[in-house]
């Protein structure tokens, strides 16, 4: 990433935060229009269960199959929230899963030293810092080939600047149509422009670090796998904080795998699978969540360095547990 990437990545990370204060200090005493809050609400919604449903778990885990305009409408509203061209994403996300935690993961927060000051520097690292340091450093031709060689997809990445224009325009139009004066046009564009976006980002970003880090892991996976389950961001995060049950069965459509796991990208997708628009949707099984939990509550080691896997595993990786035998 060059030094003009960086510090655009850097004014992504800032502007937003600083107009969430602005947000913030303007409510103060006036109250919050409810035109402004709906305009936010309703885009953070589309966004974040594109990055969920499009990018994530269709996309990087191929965890259902869909229809060319299904796949096109997830990847598109994933764009909108600003988290990258959708094969810039799958890539890092791709290697992340192939390197959990060890040198090799573009946003590991246990790879940053010992004691209380390498804690905090690797959740730093891997809440934003990996941002402006490891963020692009995967391959796109060995982690995301697929999505490139699909043709609707690779105008979808190609053509992100119009998403990331959109991402404001959308919200500023609204505001003008709705609220019929500039005022109403700016505050909306606010609100469903800056303040969403930095919503979405670090309900995102805190997937890589909380849900490594607290929580819970009920499940036997690879001794240095250190992602964890955290309820509290469950909901926010669009079912994205149940992390661990994900790293455990990363092909699952659901990462909330019991009824009580409020996971709101599932009922999505069993909405669009009952409508015919998506199929082939892997579901884990209660018999092959029974085998994979760990005997007795015993507690796994944790160290938190290992050899990073050999370049050639990486170069083919396309995402774990391929094998549908495995998913049964």
């Amino acid at each position: 990433m060059s030094r003009g990437e960086k510090l655009l990545m850097m004014a992504g990370v800032i502007v937003p935060f600083l107009a969430t204060i602005l947000a913030i200090v303007l409510m103060w005493g006036n109250g919050v229009d409810w035109l402004d809050l709906a305009i936010a609400a309703g885009l953070y919604v589309v966004g974040q269960l594109g990055i969920t449903i499009g990018y994530h778990r269709m996309l990087t885990h191929k965890s259902f199959e869909a229809k060319e305009w299904v796949k096109v409408f997830w990847a598109s509203a994933g764009s909108l929230a600003l988290q990258g061209a959708p094969s810039e994403w799958v890539a890092d996300h791709r290697q992340h899963h192939a390197y959990t935690d060890v040198p090799g993961d573009p946003h590991s927060p246990h790879l940053h030293g010992d004691g209380y000051w390498g804690s905090l520097r690797g959740l730093f690292h891997a809440h934003v810092g990996w941002l402006w340091d490891t963020r692009e450093m995967a391959d796109t031709d060995r982690f995301a080939r697929d999505v490139m060689e699909d043709k609707w997809l690779r105008r979808v990445s190609r053509y992100y600047a119009f998403f990331f224009l959109a991402s404001f325009g959308i919200p500023f139009a609204l505001g003008y149509i709705f609220g019929g004066t500039l005022d109403a046009a700016l505050t909306a564009l606010l609100w469903g422009g800056f303040v969403r976006i930095f919503l979405g980002h670090h309900f995102t970003w805190s997937i890589n670090s909380i849900c490594h880090v607290f929580g819970s892991r009920p499940f036997a996976v690879e001794e240095t796998d250190l992602a964890t389950n955290f309820p509290l961001l469950a909901i926010p995060s669009m079912g994205e904080a149940w992390h661990h049950n994900h790293h455990a069965f990363p092909r699952s459509a659901y990462h909330g795998l019991k009824w009580y796991q409020v996971d709101p990208s599932k009922y999505v997708i069993k909405g669009m699978e009952k409508l015919g628009l998506i199929w082939n949707v892997v579901v884990i099984s209660p018999e092959r969540q029974e085998e994979k939990l760990l005997a007795n509550g015993a507690v796994r080691p944790q160290p938190r360095h290992r050899p990073a896997p050999e370049a050639e595993e990486a170069a083919t990786f396309v995402q774990p547990e391929s094998s549908p035998a495995g998913l049964a």
